[in-house]
């Protein structure tokens, strides 16, 4: 709709990579904190290993969750590869939060094709492009599956979305006995300063 005035941000990833987890806490932390919010998901031909997007509108009204070309204010993107491939939904000067990390599809894994390479110079020529070693932070705090929240505390920050009570949002999408990891992976994408 045309007269839209809250915010849309994309999500994606590859299966497995938490994609969803993290959209599902955005979401109940922007619902929390009064917000009218829509949420689609999109998975690719595999479960694990396939395009995984999930697209997140909120402000005072939204009508609809879906992104249009160019629409979206912030792209996360849990691999760089995936990044470029949903850029096109990312608005000019949009912000793109792109972990650096790689995933090689199945041409590149057999050698059928190259990874390509010069991904964040294109996108910084578009996009306020912030590089994110999300999957490095996760490890050192020991589990590579928080870095969806890594991420989650990386895009909190970028938008200024810190009056939301996040702990309680993770409280209620992450299991008791990871809770505390994962408040510290929040922290430490918070954090981060690149």
């Amino acid at each position: 709709m045309a007269n839209f005035t809250g915010k849309s941000i994309l999500i994606c990833g590859v299966g497995g990579q938490g994609t969803l987890l993290m959209s599902k806490t955005l979401t109940a932390g922007l619902v929390a904190a009064g917000f009218d919010v829509k949420m689609s998901e999109v998975h690719g031909m595999a479960q694990r290993g396939g395009s995984v997007s999930t697209q997140v509108r909120y402000g005072e009204k939204v009508y609809s969750p879906i992104i249009g070309r160019g629409e979206a204010d912030v792209l996360v993107a849990f691999e760089k590869l995936e990044g470029a491939r949903y850029s096109d939904l990312l608005k000019p000067g949009g912000t793109a939060l792109i972990n650096d990390y790689e995933v090689f599809p199945l041409p590149v894994s057999s050698g059928a094709a190259e990874y390509p390479q010069n991904i964040y110079e294109e996108m910084r020529k578009t996009f306020d492009l912030r590089v994110i070693p999300a999957s490095t932070i996760a490890k050192s705090l020991g589990n590579i599956r928080c870095t969806n929240i890594v991420l989650l505390g990386a895009l909190v920050r970028a938008f200024s979305l810190e009056s939301i009570d996040w702990n309680a949002a993770l409280t209620a999408s992450v299991p008791p006995k990871v809770l505390e990891m994962n408040i510290k992976a929040f922290e430490a994408g918070y954090k981060f300063e690149g």
